[in-house]
């Protein structure tokens, strides 16, 4: 007796059609899984006995084998459960047959026969509208998940019974569905906001820069200073996200099973935040099947790396092709994957190991080659990918004392939104959507400057010992302030402002 029931497995991000046949055999009683299953795959038989026997179903004494189709792709997780349990009992001729090639069937199962939420139910649902099917029979918990997907049916299930029943004709499903609208109306919203923060005008104005371009930042400041909760807010202030942004977002968290329970679709710009401890793997992504690290999670959102000169050095160098490609691609033996990884990097760190090189208001006891070690633990390849550097002081009494709040995210935004509006319109058609993405093509053709702010950039390059790689920085973040004002050519103004967002270039150990 045989059966074949369709099921799904995520690669990466994006999800493939796994067929599930089982073929009932006389012989001495025996249960086999092929096709190159993981452990929790191998496990699932004596899930899948227990759960059909604790629903009422007799479970065959004959020789079992479960095949997954295509048999050359590792499968891992437990969504394989049900479909294993339905091809058991559609080949004992328990469940009919006829709609098991229209739905897609997945989910874990308890040993009461209970279905558990899986991962990557959303890339799984784009999979089976992709492959025309009709719908996907799948645990309640991640119903709402998969109904972001239009045009198919998702129908919750709650135990393996109802799963039965429902092939066999005898219960009916109500489709779950979501109103998109509804969830961006809902969920755009962050808990934190600007106007929480006292003082630092000048430090919120280079983070409108930064966010105005899409340019990584470096912030350089004592510790209690405000850079995590300066940080925080970057999100509140970056364009909302489209559709197919929060689409790709949503998979990748889908996919390492990070989706609220009470969530369908992610929104809001991701702010991940990763301790200095972290190993490359975690950071990049990573494992025998590889899986999506932090520069993935923070996909279309921040990455923000606190106390960045205390990262191991690999794990820091290893971010340079995300940086770069906005991509990053895992290699391993068995396969190689690629997750996409464009997000603005924003780091932070003392000026030297004490935390207090120039504060007027502490003692650095710091030697002068102590200090010159600890920031040359930042390399140069990766210094040359961030524009911005911004010294962030110790706030003042009278602005913590202060009763006034700052300017409110909202209010900020408005002007990041008319600045990436210009962006857009400048880039059509050339892949490229905010001013830090230029390459040396593009700035000679949208950075071009009079003969009075080139005597500028060169007065400052020579007084302040910038570095060669600090002028097309200067160039790009240049373009954006003359973006946020609304000027179509860059002015000295502009330059000079740029010019102040070049901290680490500058010689200041003397």
């Amino acid at each position: 007796m045989l059966a074949r029931v369709l099921s799904s497995a995520v690669f990466g991000i994006d999800a493939y059609v796994v067929e599930v046949e089982v073929d009932i055999a006389s012989g001495l009683p025996a249960f086999a899984t092929v096709g190159l299953p993981e452990g929790a795959v191998k496990e699932s038989k004596d899930r899948v006995k227990a759960a059909v026997k604790n629903c009422g179903y007799d479970f065959p004494s004959r020789r079992i084998t479960v095949n997954l189709a295509p048999a050359d792709v590792k499968k891992e997780g437990a969504a394989f459960d049900l479909p294993m349990a339905i091809g058991i009992l559609a080949a004992t001729e328990v469940v009919q047959k006829k709609m098991l090639d229209q739905y897609f069937i997945l989910g874990e199962l308890s040993l009461d026969g209970q279905v558990k939420p899986i991962k990557g139910t959303l890339p799984i649902a784009v999979a089976a509208r992709d492959a025309g099917l009709r719908g996907l029979l799948l645990p309640r918990g991640n119903s709402k998940e998969a109904a972001v997907v239009k045009g198919i049916e998702i129908l919750p299930l709650d135990t393996l019974s109802d799963c039965v029943e429902f092939l066999n004709g005898n219960l009916h499903i109500d489709s779950v569905e979501v109103d998109l609208d509804e969830i961006f109306k809902r969920e755009l919203n962050y808990p934190v906001d600007f106007n929480d923060v006292k003082g630092q005008e000048h430090v919120k104005r280079c983070l409108e820069v930064a966010a105005a371009g899409g340019h990584n930042v470096i912030m350089i400041g004592p510790p209690g200073s405000g850079k995590t909760m300066l940080a925080k807010r970057l999100p509140t202030i970056l364009p909302d996200m489209n559709f197919e942004e929060s689409l790709e977002t949503t998979k990748i968290h889908s996919v390492m099973g990070l989706i609220p329970a009470e969530s369908s679709l992610i929104v809001t710009r991701p702010f991940r935040n990763p301790h200095h401890t972290i190993s490359d793997a975690g950071l990049i992504g990573g494992g025998q099947i590889p899986k999506p690290g932090e520069v993935s999670l923070s996909h279309n959102g921040v990455l923000f790396l606190d106390e960045l000169p205390e990262f191991k050095k690999n794990v820091l160098e290893v971010m340079r092709q995300p940086l770069e490609e906005e991509k990053v691609t895992i290699s391993r033996a068995a396969t190689s994957l690629t997750y996409p990884a464009r997000f603005m990097l924003v780091g932070a760190m003392n000026p030297c190991p004490c935390g207090y090189y120039g504060d007027p208001n502490n003692e650095c006891t710091c030697t002068i080659p102590q200090i010159q070690r600890y920031r040359s633990k930042i390399s140069g390849p990766l210094m040359d990918r961030i524009d911005i550097h911004i010294e962030v002081p110790a706030v003042k009494y009278r602005d913590l004392a202060s009763r006034e709040s700052g300017e409110s995210s909202r209010e900020i935004k408005k002007r990041i939104d008319a600045a990436r509006k210009i962006q857009l319109e400048r880039f059509k058609g050339m892949r490229i959507y905010c001013n830090a993405q230029m390459t040396n093509r593009h700035i000679k053709k949208f950075c071009q400057i009079a003969e009075a702010s080139q005597k500028l950039l060169e007065m400052a390059i020579d007084k302040f010992g910038l570095s060669a790689r600090a002028y097309t920085r200067i160039l790009k973040v240049a373009r954006t302030i003359a973006d946020l004002e609304g000027q179509e050519n860059i002015q000295p103004a502009h330059l000079s402002e740029a010019i102040q967002y070049r901290t680490l270039d500058r010689n200041l150990i003397s």
